[in-house]
C-alpha cells in the first residue's frame, strides 16, 4: 500500500468529484470527505477515508481542501457558510482549490472572503469529462496566488495531466468558460451546415468521413487562432476574403435550396461582408475576425515566434 502523502479533504463525490478523490487515494493521498450523500463516498471510505458531517468539519482535518460542486451557489454555501461551511473550520494558511467550473464574480467573492481569514483560495476548473476524471487524462487551469499553486501543484497533478496556471484568481474560470462556450458554438455550426449537405443527398457517413479530413478537420480548433489572428496579420492571404465570401454565400445558398436554417452559417456571412466594406478582400479569410476584436475594445498583437514554439511543442 502506498504510504499516505497528506491529508487532504475533499468535497463532493459526483460523477467527477468521485473520480478525482479515488485518484488521489491512488497516490497516497489520505482523504476526509463530504456530500450531500454519505453513500456517495462507500468506495472512498472502504478505500480508507474518512468522513466528515460537514464542510466545516472537513476543514478542521485537513490544510489543503478540494470541491467539486454543481456551480456558483453551492461552492458560495459550501465555503462561506459561516457556521458549518469551510472559513468556519480552515486555519490560517490552509489553501481551497474550486474544481467547480464557476463564474469570476462568485470566485473572486469567495477568494476575498478567505483571504480576510488568511486563507489562500485558487479557482481550478477542468476539462475532459467524467472519461478524463477516471483516467486523469485531463488538463486543470489555475487561477490564484502563483506561489500557492506552485506549492500544491503536486495535488492536482495526481487529477490531470495537464495542469496549467493561468493567472490571478478567476483566470482559470474564464479558460474553462471560453473554452466551452467555443465548444459548443463551434458544433452548432457544423452540425447547422452539415444537416444542410444531408438534406442535399450526402450520406451522413460518408459526409463526416470527407469533411474531417479537409483543412479545418485535421487541425486543432484552436490552433488557428494562432495563424492570422492572435499575431494580428492578415497579408499576406493563404485564402483571400473575397473568397471565402463566395463560399458562405454558396453554403447559404445550399441551405436556402434545400430549406435548412442557417443561423450561425449566415452571421459568418454578414460578418464577412461588413470585413469585404471595409476594403480587405485581398486579405487573408479570417481578418473578418478583426471585427469582433475591435467590438470587444481589446488589441491582440502576440509575438509569432512564441506561438509557433507553442505549437511545436505542446
Amino acid at each position: 500500500m502506498t504510504e499516505a502523502k497528506s491529508r487532504v479533504g475533499f468535497i463532493g463525490l459526483g460523477l467527477m468529484g468521485s473520480s478525482f478523490a479515488k485518484n488521489l487515494q491512488k497516490v497516497g493521498h489520505a482523504l476526509v470527505v463530504n456530500d450531500l450523500r454519505k453513500d456517495a463516498a462507500a468506495d472512498h471510505l472502504a478505500a480508507g477515508a474518512i468522513w466528515a458531517e460537514t464542510p466545516k468539519a472537513v476543514a478542521e482535518a485537513a490544510d489543503v481542501v478540494l470541491v467539486s460542486l454543481p456551480g456558483p451557489p453551492e461552492v458560495e454555501s459550501v465555503a462561506l457558510d459561516p457556521t458549518n461551511g469551510l472559513i468556519a473550520g480552515l486555519k490560517p494558511g490552509s489553501v481551497v482549490f474550486d474544481l467547480s467550473t464557476n463564474s469570476t464574480v462568485s470566485v473572486r467573492k469567495v477568494q476575498a472572503a478567505l483571504a480576510g481569514a488568511g486563507i489562500e483560495f485558487l479557482d481550478a476548473p477542468v476539462s475532459g469529462g467524467p472519461k478524463g476524471a477516471v483516467s486523469g487524462k485531463l488538463a486543470i487551469w489555475v487561477g490564484g496566488d502563483e506561489a500557492t499553486f506552485d506549492t500544491h501543484r503536486a495535488v492536482l497533478d495526481a487529477l490531470g495531466d495537464q495542469v496549467r496556471y493561468i493567472g490571478p484568481v478567476g483566470a482559470g474560470s474564464v479558460a474553462k468558460l471560453v473554452h466551452n462556450s467555443v465548444g459548443y458554438a463551434v458544433q452548432m455550426s457544423l452540425t447547422e451546415a452539415f444537416t444542410a449537405g444531408v438534406k442535399a443527398g450526402v450520406p451522413p457517413t460518408a459526409l463526416w468521413q470527407a469533411i474531417r479530413q479537409g483543412t479545418r478537420g485535421r487541425q486543432r480548433t484552436f490552433d488557428g487562432l494562432a495563424e492570422q489572428f492572435l499575431i494580428d496579420s492578415y497579408d499576406p492571404p493563404s485564402f483571400q476574403l473575397r473568397l471565402a465570401h463566395k463560399d458562405v454565400s454558396l453554403a447559404c445558398q445550399l441551405g436556402r435550396d434545400v430549406g435548412v436554417p442557417m443561423r450561425m452559417i449566415n452571421l459568418v456571412q454578414e460578418e464577412m461582408t461588413e470585413a469585404r466594406n471595409r476594403g480587405w478582400d485581398a486579405l487573408d479569410s479570417r481578418v473578418f475576425l478583426k471585427l469582433q476584436a475591435e467590438r470587444a475594445g481589446v488589441e491582440i498583437r502576440e509575438d509569432p515566434a512564441t506561438l509557433k514554439a507553442i505549437l511545436d511543442t505542446e
